[in-house]
Order: structure tokens, then C-alpha cells, then sequence
């Protein structure tokens, strides 16, 4: 029997074993979860040393345990460095779940549990085309290795430094990770970019206390109505940004990108009705996608000042707050752009308010050469998997570890996302396609291959 065979005789088996896996209530954020994590963590360790024949290894953190393991067979394969975790969001508000979040159901298609489509289903589809090979006796084309962490949904603040601290053991050629989503349904993709993401807060104070509006209004600065104006100041009528130095280091949209993007389905309309606005607004001159997952972004996330209570209050109030996050793209330094928008803060406020700005760390945009290797193993992988071409795309979003394998290891990550982005993820009745769940299968276990074919 071969491994692919061995997939289509054991389908109701693997199904089995990941609602076994399902069933731990593996929430790391919250410490009365503490054995079940453990408990989850022995189980997958057993579970990889059995059914795959990597023998694996419990290890603990100053918080929640990593799984990990590994098999190298020969110096002359490509070593692949597996990353997933077994830890699940809390599932409250429980009255709103079909069933219990830890006992999993198929409903229709679909497997309904806590931890189906994020991340547990999608991990397990890569040891299930590892045990298809183990299980058939054929010897694995790859050196692998497989780090699962416990920590994911809740900061992940363990990892970063295993990685630094271990980077040795964790040398690689390539990362494959799937905990995300196909582009739509039955489109599956490819996801080869991120954005990056850094983060400042800027304190305006005037007066030492709250004022009278009468008593003091036209006399006194305003710090809402300075905060305000320097908001404001940080886009131009085109929406591009206006922080001096912003730009410099920004990576334009490649043609290649461009014709990737402009092949994908986009109806203005339908995206608007689902974000509930009544127009789209962004940098002029490029299309929705480009804005989204190329172009780098600067956004107000909250503010606070002044009075907030029902009814009014006539104040000058003694300050006001606000949080912006800026979205980072290839080349662009998450310390830089804070320096950056600190000096431009500094420079445009006025000195009859104090102004404070604290800077937080980031993460930095992560991008798979698109004429490398990677991305056509992983296209035709997926195309054998699913039977359809995968479309390749960026997501807006940040991964930090995934800047962490990049920036210690210096290794490049496939993202290959085999749920929907339809699929509850941290939401009630998350839930995972049973034909996504097999087709993920088959697609980890054509990617063997096609990365084999790879030359390290």
C-alpha cells in the first residue's frame, strides 16, 4: 500500500483521532486549563511518536509546554520545520454553541468544536501525510521537524525566545504552516506575504485638572481638539500618509503581484455591504488588495478624553489619548517608523501642551520570494490536494513568530491555509469542512514530495 492509498482507506480513522484531539479543552488563556494543556500537549506527544515515528518530547516553558520532534534521516534532504498549536481560544459566550465547544459534532460538512479550523484540524492534516508514510513503511523524502506550541491564543510570550535560544535545533530549509484560510470557497491559496505591525501611543496634556468650557474655553489649550488636529495632519486627501520618511523604505507592488491580485474575484459592492460602510476609502492609486495586503497603513485604534458620560459635561479636559498601529511592509523597520512618527509628532505640536509618546514593539512584514522554489512546490501540492489551482496571496495581518523563523533562523514560511475565513474561528461554533479537513491531507502529503524535489 502506498501513502496515498493509505489516506483513502483510513479517512473515518484520522476523523476519529482529531475529534479525540478536539476534546481536550486546551485554553491557555486561562489558568484553570493548566492540566488540560498539559494533558493535550502528552497526548499529541504520544500521538506524533506512534503514528508518525518521530520520536517527540514534552518541553516545558516558563508557561505552557511546546511539543517537539524530529526525524533526520540524511544531510542531503530537505529539512522542513513543521509549526502549529494545540491551544485553543475560550469558548464563552457558551450559550450561543450548537453543542458543547469540547464535544466535537458534524453538522452537514462541517466538524463544530473549539479548536477545528484553529489550529488543530489544520495541524493534524500534516501528521496524518506523515504517518501516511510511516504507516507504508516508505521512508520519508524530507528531514522534518515539528514544533507545536501551547501558547498561540494567548500572547505566545515563550516561543520567541525558544526559538532564539534553540535556533541550532531548529535549522531548517523552509517552515509550513497551516492556521488560516483558503481565499474563498474552494479557491485555496497560497499566502506568501504579511504585513508587519508596530504600535505607539501619543498623551496630550493641558491644564493639570479639568476645567469650566465658560470659565476657561478660548483661554485655555484643548488637548482633545490638539490631539485632534494632529490625527488629522497624518493623511493627505489621497490618504497617503504624511510622517515624513514614512515611504522610504516601502518595497512598491511588483507587476507580477499586480496581475496576481487583478486575477482574483472582487465585487466593490459585496465588500462594502460586508464591512456595513457606505464607500471605500484608502491610498489613491492602488486597487483594494494592494491596499490591503501590500501597501503599508497608519490607523487611529482608539481614543480617549474628556467626558464620556451620558449627558454633557462642559469641560476643557486636562488630556486626551490615543492608539495607533501602523501596518509595516517588506524593508520597512518597526523601531524606525516609530522614531519616525515621534519626531513628526514632536515637530507639529504645539508647545503650550505636553506630549507624550510611547513607543511598543512590533513585528516585521514577511515575504516568500516569488521566484523562488517555494511557492510552485507548494501550488502544485495544493493543486493535487484539492484539484484546483491555488491563487497566491498576502494577507494584511501580522504572524509574529512567523518574522521570528525569519529574522533567528533566516528561513522563509509557507502559509497554507486549508479553512474558511467563514469558519468561527475564535467565534461560537467554530467549525472545520470535513472535505477541507481530507483535502488538507492529501495536499501535506503531495507537499512531501514536491518539496523532496526541492534542492536544499
Amino acid at each position: 500500500m502506498d501513502p496515498k492509498a493509505f489516506l483513502d482507506k483510513n479517512k473515518q480513522t484520522r476523523m476519529d483521532e482529531l475529534f479525540e484531539f478536539l476534546r481536550f479543552p486546551s485554553v491557555s488563556a486561562k489558568s484553570e486549563h493548566k492540566k488540560d494543556i498539559l494533558a493535550c500537549a502528552e497526548w499529541l506527544r504520544d500521538h506524533i511518536s506512534k503514528k508518525t515515528g518521530i520520536e517527540s518530547k514534552v518541553i516545558p516553558t516558563g508557561g505552557h509546554p511546546l511539543v517537539y520532534g524530529e526525524k533526520i534521516s540524511s544531510p542531503d534532504k530537505l529539512t522542513v520545520l513543521y509549526y502549529g498549536h494545540y491551544d485553543v481560544q475560550p469558548p464563552e459566550p457558551l450559550e450561543l454553541w450548537k453543542t458543547d465547544p469540547f464535544n466535537p459534532i458534524i453538522d452537514g460538512d462541517y466538524i463544530i468544536a473549539r479548536g477545528a479550523t484553529d489550529d488543530k484540524g489544520q495541524l493534524l492534516t500534516h501528521l496524518k501525510a506523515l504517518e501516511a508514510y510511516h504507516a507504508t513503511g516508505t521512508e520519508f523524502p524530507i528531514n522534518v521537524k515539528l514544533l507545536i506550541e501551547g501558547e498561540e491564543e494567548s500572547g505566545a510570550e515563550n516561543l520567541a525566545n525558544f526559538v532564539k535560544e534553540n535556533a541550532e535545533m531548529l535549522k531548517a530549509d523552509i517552515i509550513v504552516v497551516s492556521d488560516s484560510s483558503q481565499f474563498d470557497r474552494n479557491k485555496p491559496a497560497v499566502t506568501y506575504g504579511l504585513r508587519g505591525v508596530t504600535f505607539v501611543e501619543i498623551k496630550i496634556t493641558g491644564p493639570d485638572r479639568d476645567l469650566h468650557s465658560g470659565g476657561f474655553g478660548g483661554a485655555v489649550p484643548n488637548p482633545v481638539n490638539v490631539l485632534a488636529k494632529i490625527i488629522g495632519s497624518m493623511h493627505d486627501d489621497d490618504g497617503k500618509i504624511t510622517i515624513d520618511g514614512f515611504y522610504d523604505d516601502v518595497v512598491e507592488v511588483s507587476d507580477w503581484e499586480r496581475e496576481q491580485f487583478a486575477k482574483l474575484p472582487f465585487d466593490e459592492d459585496e465588500f462594502r455591504n460586508k464591512v456595513g460602510c457606505k464607500g471605500l476609502h484608502g491610498e489613491k492609486g492602488y486597487s483594494v488588495y494592494e491596499r490591503l495586503w501590500s501597501r503599508p497603513t497608519l490607523d487611529v485604534n482608539g481614543i480617549k478624553g474628556g467626558y464620556q458620560g451620558e449627558g454633557g459635561k462642559t469641560i476643557i479636559p486636562s488630556w486626551a489619548s490615543a492608539k495607533i498601529t501602523m501596518r509595516l511592509v517588506p524593508d520597512q523597520k518597526s523601531d524606525d517608523i516609530c522614531d519616525k512618527i515621534e519626531k513628526y509628532i514632536h515637530k507639529i505640536c504645539p508647545d503650550y501642551v505636553d506630549c507624550e509618546i510611547t513607543k511598543h514593539g512590533g513585528a516585521a512584514a514577511v515575504v516568500v520570494p516569488t521566484d523562488g522554489p517555494w511557492l510552485e512546490a507548494a501550488g502544485k501540492a495544493i493543486k493535487t490536494g484539492f484539484g484546483i489551482e491555488p491563487v497566491f496571496i498576502k494577507e494584511g495581518g501580522s504572524i509574529p513568530i512567523v518574522g521570528t523563523f525569519k529574522n533567528v533562523l533566516g528561513v522563509d514560511t509557507l502559509l497554507l491555509g486549508w479553512g474558511q475565513n467563514d469558519d468561527n474561528a475564535h467565534s461560537p461554533n467554530e467549525r472545520f469542512s470535513v472535505t477541507d479537513f481530507h483535502r488538507g491531507c492529501y495536499a501535506g502529503l503531495a507537499l512531501i514530495d514536491e518539496l523532496s524535489r526541492v534542492k536544499a
